[in-house]
């Protein structure tokens, strides 16, 4: 059994975060409700739950026992394939595939805080107005919205869709989020005010408060950069390396890999067998080189055609776009999540705390242990409260544009929106 109070607060906001490990979920609530401290926050604005997919048969029974115990204006919140917080000694805890619930209570004086669920079934059209997709979220665009947490059902269709609905709708607003992890059980995965239900739930904030959002895609390019010679949907069927005229019209893409691979180490060798990823270039018809790492939009490889040595990605793929091979490993993720906390806390406002959605592939997976993302939060941030989930996929910007990510960590810091109101540390934890 674990159990851990995390407290954060500034001089206009309070956010405490408890998680409680047990294979009971009534005892497990229990054990969050014997946190003095969180017991005695009384009323929050926000109430973000985090179970895990061990109590799927019971996911209907949560908010009830939660809301026995704790007051919120708002409850939000899913089920994921493990959940990720703070453990009584006050290190980061990442409880992967066994029972777990995490708790947030988060007050936010002078936030302007909108709740929605969307049916997916009944999206509107993304070649008329704007204003039907602002609807789905309760604002207008007009209103001061600061960012969005969004939670998708796993088994919904048309996230693309709502996603780029949402990015039409509130342009330069940052969403972050997650995809719920699939389950048996009957009812959905999301949790939301007083029920559980499908499709996608989430929260629009604006007011004094901002989201500032950290994507780690966790991957390193290999080889030169390729322009897209010839491409069928999602299918890359011709390359030509920027720079160099190749008789033709390009080279198959399996081609240009393989002259990738002769020109890697032993080791990089290996990880092109499970972990060889492309990168799309974000600023699709730009034929300069790119500006760094993160210049690219990494998808997955979804197939290989031997006959013609087309390469199918899991994303579409144009014409005189940039794109570039990627190798994935735990080295790598360590030192881009790193480089970009370190980023975040050098240019932004101390947040008040973070939620992490990251891919059910990280963690031990990917790392060879665990704690390895959070800890790595709580290292540029000591003592911040945090809360989080493993995903069946990743919400969040690069460069302005939401993208739904596989592998990657997403974070989403709550920020005081003006400079005046940056965060004061928060206090020792008290030992429980």
């Amino acid at each position: 059994m674990l159990s851990w109070l995390q407290q954060g607060q500034s001089r206009t906001g309070a956010w405490r975060s408890a998680l409680a490990s047990d294979a009971s979920l009534e005892q497990a609530i229990q054990d969050l409700d014997q946190q003095a401290s969180l017991r005695g926050f009384g009323l929050a604005d926000l109430a973000v739950v985090f179970v895990s997919t061990s109590f799927a048969s019971e996911l209907s029974r949560v908010l009830p026992l939660l809301q026995r115990r704790f007051q919120a204006t708002h409850w939000l919140g899913c089920c994921g394939g493990g959940v990720i917080g703070v453990d009584r000694n006050g290190r980061s805890c990442e409880l992967e595939q066994q029972p777990a619930v995490g708790l947030s209570l988060i007050r936010l004086p002078g936030a302007v805080l909108q709740p929605f669920h969307i049916d997916l079934q009944s999206l509107p059209d993304l070649d008329g107005p704007r204003e039907p997709w602002c609807q789905l979220v309760g604002m207008s665009h007009d209103d001061s919205v600061n960012g969005l947490l969004l939670l998708v059902d796993p088994s919904s269709s048309g996230i693309k869709d709502l996603l780029g609905g949402l990015d039409y709708a509130f342009a330069g607003v940052p969403k972050v989020g997650g995809i719920a992890a699939p389950h048996g059980a009957a009812g959905g995965s999301l949790l939301f005010q007083d029920r559980l239900c499908t499709g996608a739930v989430g929260l629009a904030i604006g007011g004094d408060w901002t989201v500032e959002a950290v994507v780690a895609q966790g991957c390193r390019p290999i080889g030169p950069v390729f322009e897209v010679q010839e491409a069928k949907r999602n299918v890359v069927l011709k390359l030509q390396s920027q720079g160099l005229e190749t008789p033709g019209g390009g080279q198959p893409p399996v081609g240009c890999l393989q002259e990738v691979i002769a020109q890697l180490n032993a080791d990089d060798r290996e990880l092109v067998r499970h972990s060889l990823f492309i990168g799309l270039a974000s600023n699709s018809f730009s034929l300069a080189p790119p500006a760094s790492e993160d210049d690219f939009l990494v998808r997955a490889i979804v197939g290989v055609d031997p006959r013609n040595g087309a390469i199918a990605v899991a994303d579409n793929v144009r014409v005189g776009q940039r794109l570039q091979f990627h190798l994935r490993d735990g080295r790598t993720s360590r030192a881009e999540l790193r480089h970009l906390l370190e980023q975040q806390r050098q240019t932004k406002d101390t947040p008040l705390g973070a939620f992490c959605f990251a891919c059910a592939g990280r963690g031990r997976g990917l790392y060879g242990e665990p704690d390895v993302d959070s800890s790595l939060c709580r290292t540029t941030y000591p003592q911040l409260p945090i809360g989080g989930l493993f995903c069946s996929g990743e919400i969040g910007p690069i460069h302005g544009v939401t993208h739904l990510h596989g592998f990657t960590a997403s974070w989403s810091f709550l920020c005081p929106k003006e400079a005046g109101g940056a965060a004061e540390a928060p206090s020792t934890p008290p030992k429980v």
